[in-house]
């Protein structure tokens, strides 16, 4: 059976219609086969109440007790086996054991000795219609039971599979919760060290912003002629709290550091101005790759031109890593609204055809779309990325940097 046949099998089960059309059918058939060959009251009565049963049995499972009870009566009242009884016995031993309305050892107990009691009652019938019928004692006389042996195995059959779907079902429900707990906290993992990754690079951007302080602080004490000896000790506190909070934020990088973290960064961080040459680095390696700007120039805080210069990289990472080989325009435009537009995407096979981006990058973070999302959160915007409105896939980020 190919893959789409199975999935719209297992779509037909598990549809709420199935056990009221599969009942409504069997009890059609019971009605058709009881017209043919009647029986008695009590096989009557049995053959329908075990086939009509089964319409419940998904609503309330223990309804299959019914069932299994209603189908042994049944064949008890005539010597002859309907099949709509068979069917209807299967299915309700198998329903017992599929939603564990009792132990499996119980239902099996519970079915074997129902099935004892049909023979004992075909026995008594046999010996009142004059059939040759051995004592107990006499050889021969087990062959009376191999009714209720039979039974009893194909109840034991049916009770059995059904325990083991239900066991096959638990375990792969199981298997699949653990594996969403497991990306779960692998997402939150890669969430937190993007973030101190994060916090690593404007470290660097604070510090020197606050050193500049202190050094400026400092040399207006000389450089400004006429200072009060006030106005020279407010210079001189100023240098002395940004000297402080220089400490302050080494302290906090090294809670921060991570053992591919021991060497600070020393190098300059990157900005818009260094798009070209990241779009040159990625031309370099085989990409193709068009940068168009919109919208004037300007010079945002540090960490919106980081962030934004994150993103492109990481964007142009996962196309280099994803769809190899495909074209990539980058669209950068700074809106008069004073909210900075990304717009990176490619023309390669669609999101569903490739591997799940984001799990390595260029930045040395490896957490493609999780690091990117941080960024692009950490100055209040917001970004989506998916398949395009031309396929390929496209990744759009807003940072808003009227208030930063």
């Amino acid at each position: 059976m190919s893959t789409s046949l199975q999935q719209r099998f297992h779509a037909w089960i598990a549809a709420p219609a199935y056990p009221w059309v599969t009942g409504g059918v069997l009890t059609a058939g019971a009605v058709t086969e009881l017209i043919a060959f009647p029986g008695s009251v009590t096989t009557t009565v049995g053959v329908l109440v075990s086939a009509a049963s089964l319409m419940w049995r998904r609503s309330f499972p223990p309804v299959a007790m019914l069932t299994v009870a209603a189908g042994l009566i049944g064949f008890a009242g005539d010597v002859n086996l309907y099949l709509s009884i068979t069917a209807s016995g299967l299915i309700g031993c198998y329903s017992l054991g599929r939603n564990r309305v009792l132990h499996p050892a119980a239902a099996v107990a519970g079915g074997a000795l129902g099935a004892l009691c049909v023979n004992l009652v075909h026995i008594n019938t046999w010996s009142r219609m004059e059939l040759p019928v051995p004592a107990l004692w006499e050889t021969g006389s087990l062959s009376l039971f191999a009714e209720s042996f039979l039974l009893s195995v194909v109840i034991f059959g049916a009770v059995m599979m059904g325990d083991a779907v239900r066991s096959r079902e638990e375990t792969r429900n199981e298997r699949h919760l653990a594996q969403a707990r497991l990306i779960a906290m692998e997402r939150q993992q890669a969430a937190e060290a993007e973030r101190a990754a994060i916090a690593r690079e404007l470290h660097d951007i604070v510090s020197h912003s606050v050193s500049m302080i202190a050094v400026q602080a400092e040399s207006a004490t000389y450089t400004t002629p006429g200072l009060t000896p006030e106005a020279r000790d407010g210079f001189q506190q100023i240098a002395t709290t940004a000297r402080s909070s220089m400490a302050e934020l080494r302290r906090l990088l090294g809670v921060l550091r991570t053992p591919r973290s021991d060497t600070a960064l020393t190098e300059p961080q990157p900005t818009l101005d260094h798009l070209a040459e990241l779009m040159d680095q990625h031309r370099a390696v085989g990409g193709t790759a068009e940068l168009r700007i919109t919208g004037d120039r300007v010079m945002l805080p540090a960490a919106w031109e980081l962030s934004a210069y994150r993103i492109v990289q990481e964007a142009l990472t996962n196309v280099r890593k994803h769809a190899p080989g495909a074209r990539t325009v980058v669209e950068v435009d700074y809106g008069a609204d004073r909210v900075l537009r990304l717009h990176i995407r490619d023309d390669g096979p669609a999101p569903g055809a490739r591997p799940e981006p984001g799990t390595g990058t260029g930045t040395g973070t490896g957490h493609g779309l999780t690091g990117m999302r941080e960024r692009a959160a950490l100055v209040g915007g917001g970004l989506r990325a998916g398949a395009g409105p031309d396929g390929g896939f496209l990744v759009e980020a807003e940072l808003p940097w009227g208030t930063g």
